[in-house]
């Protein structure tokens, strides 16, 4: 892995995190989630029911690419890490029973904490988000918050140990892609973990423009599961934060107020 995303220690190939939400059925899910090369997958703890595990669960499709329950299948499908979160939580105790729950059904200890503050736009509380992350990191999970695009709340949760942050976009499901890149482009520039744009990308040039400004991975679900064709858009969504990343760590050119002539005068012809 020449450049890879670094998660607490942990190193994924990937930079694009999906969730399993909203999908037609749980075969286009899993088509839409190989197409996109995703490792990381994400799972609203409180939407499905953790204990299905039969045929055609959402639940066994996550054991089953996860490798849980049968740790010695060759590895013909891409492996991966499930993502708890707790999505529909409104208070931090909800969000730290739900957590706890995962973790006694052996789920996975690498967590996104959501805390819900607003039901119309689905901003995050910030108050609250702060109060669960320190109760979790204390417990030892490793905690990836999402966040309102703040760069005071995402120091905060960095302080008490989160081991990513993850600022939305936009609002969670709008499609409208990054509202502020100042916000941003500071939180990158202070971060010393992990910053990954979370929730309001609508299309694959929204991903290019994150990773651009220097975003170490986008976590995304609706812009995939309700495009016209999701496995599509989830091939063009993994183009556009691979695109992005390259073009970020080659640098792009400094813009100019006037046009600079593409080949060189001296020696022009007269």
């Amino acid at each position: 892995m020449i450049d890879p995303l670094v998660i607490a220690g942990r190193s994924f190939t990937s930079r694009l995190i999906i969730g399993t939400g909203k999908y037609a059925s749980i075969e286009l899910t899993e088509k839409a989630a190989d197409a996109a090369g995703a490792e990381i997958v994400t799972v609203a703890l409180r939407r499905v029911d953790l204990k299905d595990r039969s045929s055609g669960s959402l639940m066994s499709l996550l054991m089953r690419r996860a490798r849980l329950n049968e740790p010695h299948v060759p590895d013909d499908l891409l492996r991966w890490t499930i993502l708890p979160n707790t999505a529909g939580c409104f208070t931090a105790d909800e969000a730290v029973r739900t957590l706890r729950l995962a973790r006694e059904l052996g789920i996975a200890d690498m967590v996104k904490l959501e805390v819900i503050g607003d039901k119309d736009t689905l901003y995050p509380d910030n108050e609250q988000t702060l109060e669960a992350a320190k109760i979790l990191v204390k417990e030892g999970f490793v905690v990836l918050p999402y966040c309102i695009d703040d760069p005071i709340v995402c120091r905060k949760l960095e302080d008490i140990g989160c081991a990513a942050v993850m600022p939305l976009a936009a609002p969670i499901g709008s499609g409208l892609g990054i509202r502020n890149k100042h916000n941003l482009e500071i939180i990158i520039e202070r971060a010393k973990v992990p910053v990954i744009v979370d929730a309001g990308v609508g299309t694959a040039s929204d991903a290019a423009i994150a990773m651009e400004l220097g975003c170490h991975g986008v976590l995304m679900n609706t812009a995939i599961a309700h495009a016209k064709d999701p496995v599509m858009m989830a091939q063009a969504m993994k183009e556009g934060v691979h695109a992005g990343r390259l073009a970020f760590r080659a640098g792009r050119m400094n813009k100019s107020r006037y046009a600079n002539a593409s080949s060189p005068t001296k020696g022009l012809i007269e």
